[in-house]
């Protein structure tokens, strides 16, 4: 049986006020072109540029989405650890 192709992305943006923003999306790089062209999210609008901090990658939409709920609920610091961050000044 072959791999599945994985391709179900969430990812957390820093934003260039410092906020975090954590979604989900088919097309990583396409997503992350959005959000800096003021074309992605309301919440990132107006707060670019954003920069790729963190992705992971699921073979469903549905396992994307319970992690993306997952990492939403995390606070900001949990977070940044998950992002390798989690020990730099902010």
């Amino acid at each position: 049986m072959d791999e599945k192709e994985k391709n179900n992305f969430i990812y957390i943006l820093q934003c260039a006020d410092g906020t975090l923003y954590t979604g989900w999306t088919t097309d990583l790089e396409s997503r992350v072109k959005a959000h800096n062209s003021g074309s992605g999210a309301k919440y990132t609008r107006g707060r670019g540029p954003v920069r790729l901090l963190y992705s992971e990658a699921f073979e469903t939409k549905g396992e994307a989405l319970k992690r993306e709920k997952q990492i939403q609920k995390m606070t900001r610091a949990r977070k940044l650890k998950l992002t390798g961050m989690g020990n730099e000044e902010h």
